[in-house]
This record gives C-alpha cells, sequence and structure tokens, in this order.
C-alpha cells in the first residue's frame, strides 16, 4: 500500500476560553494534538454563530505550522471557500445537506489549495456521501446533531463509520460529537481514524493524557485491521 491510515486527534477549540484563543489553541498542540479543529457556525445551517475568516487568519498568525480543519456548519460553504483558504486554512469540511452540487464545491476547495472534507449530519444515510468519496480527502461522521457542543454521542452513528472502513479501507474517516475516553473505544473499533474531541479535552485535568489515550486507543484499533 502507499500510505496507511494515521491515528489523529484534533480537539475542538470551541468548547476554550475563546478570549484566550492563541495560547488554548497552543497549549493544545503543545499537550498533543494533531490538528486544530475550527468549529464555524453561521446561524443558519445551525442555530448558534461561531467565527468566521478573520478569526482564523489571526490564529494562523500566531500559529504558523498546525493543520487547521474548519468544520463548515454553514448553508452556503462555497461563500466562505477563498477567504477560508487566504486564512490558511488546511482542510475546509462541509455539510453536503445544504448543497445541489457537491462536486463543484469539492472542485474550488481543491483549485483555492486546500484538502476536501465531507461531513453529514446523523439523520443523513451515508450512501449520500459515499457518491462523493473519490473526490474527498475525508468524510465526517457526526455523533451529535451539529451546532451545539456538549451532547450526548449517539452510538448508532458507528455504522456509518463501520461500512465506509469496510468499503474504503484507507479512507480519513473523522467522527465529531460527544467523543472521550468513555467513548473512544466505541469510534477507534467502527473504523474511525480521526477523533474530534471538546470538552473532553478542553476540560481534562491532565490534556497530553487524554489526548494520548484517545490516540492509542485509535492506533491499537488499526493495527488489529
Amino acid at each position: 500500500m502507499s500510505r496507511s491510515l494515521k491515528a489523529r486527534i484534533g480537539p475542538s477549540i470551541l468548547n476554550s476560553d475563546l478570549s484566550k484563543l492563541y495560547e488554548e489553541s497552543q497549549k493544545l498542540l503543545n499537550n498533543g494534538a494533531d490538528y486544530l479543529h475550527l468549529d464555524v457556525m453561521d446561524g443558519h445551517f445551525v442555530p448558534n454563530l461561531t467565527f468566521g475568516h478573520p478569526v482564523v487568519k489571526c490564529l494562523r498568525s500566531k500559529i504558523k505550522e498546525a493543520f487547521f480543519e474548519t468544520h463548515m456548519m454553514v448553508s452556503k460553504p462555497e461563500q466562505w471557500i477563498a477567504p477560508m483558504a487566504d486564512a490558511g486554512v488546511d482542510q475546509y469540511t462541509f455539510h453536503i445537506e445544504p448543497i445541489t452540487n457537491v462536486e463543484d464545491v469539492c472542485r474550488k476547495i481543491k483549485e483555492n489549495g486546500m484538502k476536501v472534507g465531507l461531513a453529514i449530519k446523523p439523520g443523513t444515510p451515508v450512501s449520500e456521501v459515499e457518491k462523493y468519496i473519490n473526490i474527498a480527502d475525508m468524510v465526517l461522521i457526526m455523533t451529535v446533531e451539529p451546532g451545539f457542543g456538549g451532547q450526548k454521542f449517539m452510538e448508532n452513528q458507528m455504522e456509518k463509520v463501520k461500512l465506509l472502513r469496510e468499503n474504503y479501507p484507507l479512507l480519513d474517516i473523522e467522527v465529531d460529537g460527544g467523543v472521550g475516553p468513555s467513548t473512544i473505544s466505541c469510534c477507534a473499533n467502527a473504523g474511525a481514524n480521526m477523533i474530534v474531541s471538546g470538552t473532553a479535552v478542553i476540560g481534562a485535568q491532565d490534556q497530553a493524557a487524554t489526548i494520548k489515550l484517545l490516540r492509542d486507543s485509535v492506533q491499537e484499533a488499526i493495527l488489529k485491521q
């Protein structure tokens, strides 16, 4: 095989003290985070509002090397492709639900030099995203309803992860929502290799130990596949 799966842990910074965004983000990276997961909400696709490309660009000006993934929970993801590319985003992950031409959005993302992530909500069948896997770098399976932190993990979403892993052995599969030490084995054994964890990591007394626990669980599952 030309490449193998890697276990990667990307804390969601939304749960951190946003008045100290740079300090909190750098702390996560110092404690072993593999990437930063930046939740962008527009108040339309989801009933909440977070931050946009000016904040991301400001963060990038201080954190030069880290991998930035923006999770675009927005109604018009095509509208923010160029601004997020300019802000220094590495991977642009968007929801397919509000889009009529997913291929076109993917093409624009790649033209702007970013990787493509495709996200689906819990109510969206996995077959909807399978249509586009050949043009995606990653698929995100939401394990809560997008828009709010601190929700309960939906274990039934692991069937989607299992199906994708069985059919696409080298696909990067991300899970996001209610993931922490108590639910990581479920995600890892289903086949997820990219783990977004907000509350469990941000609020941990020992962030480094929590990140290591999550990564070790995923790496162990990968070795068993």
